[in-house]
């Protein structure tokens, strides 16, 4: 299996991530990616950028050295209501949208943690049209219902990330990841596969999440960005444009 695009990596502009967009840019076209999406934390993460910044992201060209550029953010589910932290006036701004849980930006003070309440907190989500993809929702302690939230989430086009740093940097999400790709398999829900890379050295090396995928016989037609026919007719189909 091959994958032609990473959709979630993250720049100097995340401050806990170490290369330029123009350096994240470069090594995706050294790669051969067909796209590269720049989607740094959102504002509510600590030492993120801020609503400037994203509402700016139209300065980098579409496409880039043979690149296609999808301006985008990892924004943070900040409450149980599956509310993210950018206004609508900067996701209009935006490509494409990345929305996942991080302990320091999901308020806890009101709702306490449980399956019910995750569960409850990705069908909410599900509901905004901005967010294209559900990111590392394998991560232990925020687990949820995934046979009943995963084909909502996928009902109302919601791609299922598959985050290739679990394998690298996050081992305890590993069965749970198994868990998810083998029920996104068995109900046909289309996946992507992200490195959340932070570096260029992280950027497009996807072995993990491909071992574990070809292991588990995971369709390769359910992998949106495992060729570029499947991935142009996923961003045709949320009226993004493709590589010029």
């Amino acid at each position: 299996m091959k994958i032609i695009a990473d959709t979630h990596t993250h720049t100097i502009a995340s401050t806990h991530a170490y290369a330029t967009a123009a350096e994240m840019i470069a090594e995706a076209a050294r790669l051969g990616l067909y796209a590269l999406g720049i989607t740094d934390h959102g504002p509510d993460m600590p030492g993120s950028p801020q609503i400037w910044y994203f509402n700016n992201l139209r300065a980098i060209p579409q496409t880039y050295m043979g690149v296609r550029v999808l301006k985008g953010v990892e924004a943070n589910l900040t409450d149980f209501d599956g509310s993210i932290d950018l206004t609508e006036d900067t996701l209009s701004c935006l490509e494409w949208v990345v929305a996942s849980i991080h302990d320091i930006t999901l308020d806890q003070s009101k709702t306490r943690v449980s399956v019910d309440s995750v569960s409850q907190l990705y069908l909410n989500a599900a509901k905004n049209p901005r967010i294209n993809v559900i990111g590392h929702c394998g991560t232990p302690a925020y687990r949820f219902d995934y046979e009943r939230v995963l084909p909502e989430l996928a009902a109302n086009g919601k791609l299922i990330e598959i985050n290739d740093s679990a394998f690298k940097n996050n081992k305890s999400s590993v069965p749970n990841c198994i868990e998810i790709a083998k029920i996104c398999k068995r109900k046909s829900i289309p996946i992507i596969v992200n490195t959340d890379a932070h570096f260029t050295t992280q950027l497009g090396r996807f072995d993990g999440s491909i071992k574990m995928l070809e292991e588990i016989g995971f369709p390769e037609e359910l992998v949106v960005n495992s060729s570029v026919e499947r991935f142009e007719k996923c961003l045709s189909e949320r009226g993004i444009p493709l590589r010029e």
